[in-house]
């Protein structure tokens, strides 16, 4: 038998996902709930607690346990990279995911701090460094209105981008186009990438950073940027908050048989 906490988090998830308490509105207090019998004030508590760790309620002082927005931002997969998107327009890569949901946006949504440093593991070899090499990291934060999205630092070599608008460190993209654009106009055109996911909870520091409820789970995303001949240009290390997003990929299938040789 399930606990009484868990019966009463499985009831409230219920009424959640079918409307009726709606996003955007409050839960009733937890002294509401006890004294409608639902359990103890310890048991009403963990129930709330299960709720937001499972990204479908927010809670803070003042404004109480809140529904959470369900409909997750579309995070497209090779469609938010199209050249045209950035090279042509003005539509970077998070914007592209907030036109295709449907979303608002405004280019200062996305905040940056700019630092030269030593390049960690991951990064040099990434970029085929030596560990400790210095490079340019990138740190963005995005917003969606007041709620954080996800983090996004991308790490550069200094000869592919000093004297760039990817070191300067104004809120926004790094210009019309954003990054990529830059690295097209400095002769480093992107041709293509790899990206690799994997999920996990949220470090103390992340959760804090992403507004995540204790025990909220992250995707951690390597993105790893080629120009046509192999040159890495860039090396991005994302945190996304797994309930707000959806991942979404439309390509091609693939044919690697080969015509027998006649």
């Amino acid at each position: 038998m399930a606990p009484k906490w868990r019966e009463l988090a499985d009831k409230l998830a219920e009424r959640i996902r079918s409307g009726e308490y709606a996003p955007g509105q409050q839960l009733p207090h937890i002294r509401d709930l006890v004294e409608a019998g639902e359990g103890s004030k310890s048991t009403v508590h963990a129930a709330y607690k299960a709720l937001e760790a499972e990204g479908l309620v927010t809670s803070s002082r003042g404004h109480g346990t809140v529904v959470r927005e369900q409909t997750p931002l579309k995070r497209l997969g090779i469609a938010r990279y199209d050249k045209v998107k950035w090279r042509d327009g003005d539509e970077v890569a998070f914007i592209a995911d907030r036109v295709a949901s449907g979303r608002a946006y405004k280019r200062g949504e996305q905040t940056q701090n700019v630092s030269r440093m030593p390049a960690p593991a991951v990064v040099a070899a990434a970029h085929g460094l030596p560990e400790g090499a210095e490079v340019y990291a990138r740190a963005r934060l995005v917003k969606e209105g007041d709620q954080p999205t996800h983090t996004l630092t991308s790490y550069y070599r200094p000869e592919h981008v000093e004297g760039t608008r990817i070191v300067d460190p104004t809120p926004g993209p790094a210009g019309k186009g954003g990054g990529f654009r830059v690295l097209y106009d400095a002769g480093y055109e992107i041709d293509h990438m790899r990206e690799e996911l994997r999920a996990r909870t949220a470090t103390p520091d992340e959760a804090a950073l992403l507004q995540l409820a204790p025990g909220e789970w992250v995707v951690e995303l390597h993105r790893t940027t080629f120009t046509a001949d192999g040159t890495v240009v860039e090396f991005a290390v994302g945190i996304h908050a797994a309930t707000r997003f959806s991942w979404s990929y439309d390509f091609k299938v693939p044919d690697s048989v080969q015509e027998p040789t006649k």
